[in-house]
């Protein structure tokens, strides 16, 4: 800073009276030395020592804060109260309790700002997805460290960082904290300062622990394919976009899009919202949705309501009869917070110089920092080993003459001339004399002695390890990788933030796009091919015209808003609406769906369903004799996706399939000619589409199953004969009352 300068020439002097009649002197001064001697100053303060993060992911408050506790022994211990660990910091914070107390509700579990709380908090602290829930005082409410704050203080005494003067001299605080993993992009953060600001969004520690690892093993690895996206602790959904967030790796900058996650109940006829975009409240989301209903933009909906209660947030919206809650959805989203964007600036201070920073730069610091760390740590702990060497290479020059060092003591008439006279008999230094001085009397025997000393190899061998350690990068590579995992192992937890990619993001509806409410009757071939026809259509002409050498497959009742869901040979299940088929009649060929649905090549239906609700389950019973039961809401998705893989298990040949609305008898059929019947209360639903199912018939090795039909729709005549007790079983042979088959004769 430049020194301040003499009354410029032509500075005005203004005299100004007072009632007293002095007249005091007031000095005018131009506005740019104003702004340099005294607004500089204090906005260099505040970006270096209030607002912007370090590399350990923490402001100074947060690291003032966590400190205290750490050296309260609260790391582990009992909580205390909140008003205690506030006044205990303002030794090394003055800025007052309610700015530390808003710190700490901020780190807290409590409030749920952070994916891994640092503070663990009992008692009500308030919530980040609400603006109107305050948090109790301080004097109500108690708090310890978290488990993770152990990686944060990792070696804290082993000198592995600097440590300063706090701002009135009277203790040390650290300059850092020696974080044993990427905090700074583990833990969100922001902060606004004179003409900068800094916004870090949170990651998913297990990613980001992966991504650290891959980059010390290749600086040069891609790390969009490890640190798949960030991760927020209010959860949500992410709609992925690889090229907006490419640049926010690259550079630091962008901004992305999270939405809320919502769950439509038929029954109720409403659409509860559980999770909400990290950048709003529910507040603020009920407030611009009452804005547009009261304008008449929204008419679906009935009422509004907070349900949040300890279980965790809910909002719930009645809706009117008849509203779709896609459409509703996908307007909301455009038109609220429901759906926001996270706009990253990743702002750092990196040697007291704030730096905008890529995430692979930002690894580059804190792999390098964090070397230089266990560097230190390791040199640390070699020096204590050299010091304990050079003590026991002293005591083993005495073990040449145990007698003559005590002989040494005993004719030495001043205590302080003790040390210089075991100097002068051995050849030994002060340090070593010390040591050898305080040995207590009972230990000066062979056996101790000798027990020390052969301490010195191992020594020897531990000290040249470390040296090795300290010279080889390689080496403190490998430990901080080590240590990587083993906090990934302890400390990771799943997503919370779902990943939307581009093709699951539901397209907004067009306001003016009705689909036709009306009923219809679908048919569908052995070969594939859909008829639509409508009953008027049907009534005038009933006969179904199939190709040469196909037949009807099944039939359904169904409604034009219906959807469609084929599968096929290859485990994979086509979806489509209804109303995306014209209108047909019985004297067509129908739609081929093969062709109608881009199916690959060899391709073919095996069986298809029509649900308007995706409630109930399928049953899939194979060749093999299993039979898997899945909640037909597995095949469900908020998107317009057509094609799903997977869709049933591979391992053995699909025999028959039925949609299971409720609980019946089913018989199943095998090419022995036996028979079993068995409740569909006996399956566990599974939500896994490519389950194989549990095992309902045993066969014989030549055999296999042949078909599966309800019960009801068999001509069995006694069917107690047939039922399983438990599953597997055999079953039995079908006899001929029950097979009720016909003679068939040819027609002249």
């Amino acid at each position: 800073m430049p020194k301040k300068k003499a009354p410029q020439e032509g500075a005005k002097k203004v005299d100004s009276s007072n009632v007293m009649g002095l007249r005091p002197e007031v000095l005018e001064q131009p506005i740019t030395e104003t702004l340099e001697l005294n607004y500089m100053p204090y906005a260099m303060s505040v970006i270096v020592s209030r607002a912007i993060p370090e590399i350990d992911g923490f402001k100074p408050s947060h690291r003032k804060l966590l400190y205290t506790m750490y050296q309260m022994h609260l790391l582990g211990g009992a909580r205390t109260k909140s008003a205690n660990v506030v006044g205990a910091t303002m030794k090394l914070n003055p800025h007052g309790d309610a700015a530390i107390y808003d710190t700490m509700v901020r780190l807290s579990r409590g409030y749920g700002a952070l994916l891994h709380p640092l503070v663990d908090s009992k008692g009500n602290f308030g919530k980040v997805y609400s603006r109107d829930m305050a948090w109790a005082a301080s004097r109500y409410t108690e708090a310890r460290l978290d488990g993770i704050c152990a990686e944060l203080f990792r070696d804290i005494d082993q000198d592995t960082v600097d440590f300063v003067d706090n701002y009135d001299g009277s203790m040390t605080e650290p300059s850092l904290l020696p974080t044993a993993f990427p905090n700074v992009l583990v833990s969100a953060n922001q902060g606004i300062a004179v003409g900068m600001a800094s916004n870090l969004c949170g990651f998913n520690l297990g990613e980001v622990c992966d991504a650290a690892v891959a980059y010390l093993k290749d600086p040069g690895t891609d790390l969009l394919e490890v640190l798949k996206a960030p991760d927020f602790p209010t959860g949500g959904e992410l709609l992925y976009d690889e090229k907006v967030l490419r640049e926010i790796y690259r550079t630091g900058r962008g901004s992305f899009q999270v939405r809320a996650r919502w769950r439509y109940l038929k029954g109720e006829n409403l659409i509860e919202i559980t999770e909400i975009p990290y950048t709003t409240t529910v507040e603020a989301i009920m407030d611009k949705v009452a804005e547009l209903v009261k304008a008449g933009k929204v008419r679906e909906i009935a009422d509004m309501r907070d349900e949040t209660d300890l279980n965790g947030l809910k909002v719930t919206i009645d809706l009117k009869r008849g509203s779709d809650p896609d459409k509703l959805m996908a307007r909301l989203f455009k038109s609220t917070p429901l759906q926001d964007s996270f706009a990253c600036n990743f702002n750092i201070l990196i040697a007291g110089m704030p730096r905008v920073m890529g995430v692979g730069e930002i690894l580059e610091e804190w792999t390098a920092w964090r070397m230089d760390g266990v560097r230190r740590r390791t040199y640390f702990a070699m020096k204590k080993k050299q010091e304990k060497l050079h003590l026991l290479k002293g005591l083993k020059k005495i073990l040449l003459d145990i007698d003559r060092a005590i002989a040494i003591i005993r004719e030495t008439e001043e205590d302080a001339e003790v040390v210089p006279n075991l100097m002068i008999g051995f050849g030994i230094d002060q340090v070593q004399a010390e040591y050898v001085a305080d040995i207590k009397l009972r230990n000066i025997n062979k056996e101790y002695i000798l027990k020390r000393i052969e301490e010195t190899s191992r020594l020897e061998e531990e000290i040249a390890d470390l040296q090795d350690i300290v010279n080889s990068p390689a080496r403190i590579r490998k430990i901080i990788i080590a240590e990587l995992e083993a906090i990934k192992k302890k400390y990771a937890v799943p997503r919370r933030t779902q990943i939307i990619y581009e093709h699951q993001v539901l397209d907004e509806p067009d306001p003016e796009e009705e689909i036709a409410d009306y009923p219809v009757h679908l048919f569908l071939s052995r070969e594939g091919y859909l008829k639509k026809i409508t009953p008027q259509s049907l009534r005038m002409s009933s006969e179904q015209k199939y190709k040469e050498g196909d037949g009807p497959s099944q039939q359904w009742e169904a409604n034009n808003r219906d959807e469609l869901l084929v599968f096929t040979d290859k485990q994979q299940c086509y979806k489509t609406r209804l109303a995306d088929f014209d209108d047909s009649k019985a004297s067509v060929l129908g739609d081929y769906l093969p062709t109608r649905l881009g199916m690959d090549p060899g391709e073919s239906v095996v069986w298809a369903c029509v649900t308007a609700d995706y409630s109930g389950h399928i049953l899939f019973f194979f060749e093999n004799g299993k039979a898997a039961r899945v909640e037909l809401s597995a095949y469900q998705t908020q998107t317009r996706r057509r094609k799903l893989t997977g869709a049933y298990s591979d391992k053995s040949p699909l025999a028959a399939a039925w949609l299971l609305r409720e609980d019946m008898e089913m018989a199943v059929y095998s090419t022995e000619g036996r028979v079993v019947v068995f409740h569909t209360a006996s399956l566990n639903p599974k939500s896994t589409r490519s389950t194989q199912g549990v095992n309902v018939m045993t066969l014989k090795p030549k055999y296999k199953v042949e078909t599966a039909r309800p019960l009801a729709q068999t001509p069995i005549q006694n069917p107690a004969r047939y039922r399983a007790r438990s599953l597997p079983v055999a079953g039995m042979l079908l006899r001929e009352e029950d097979r009720a088959e016909k003679q068939l004769t040819l027609l002249e």
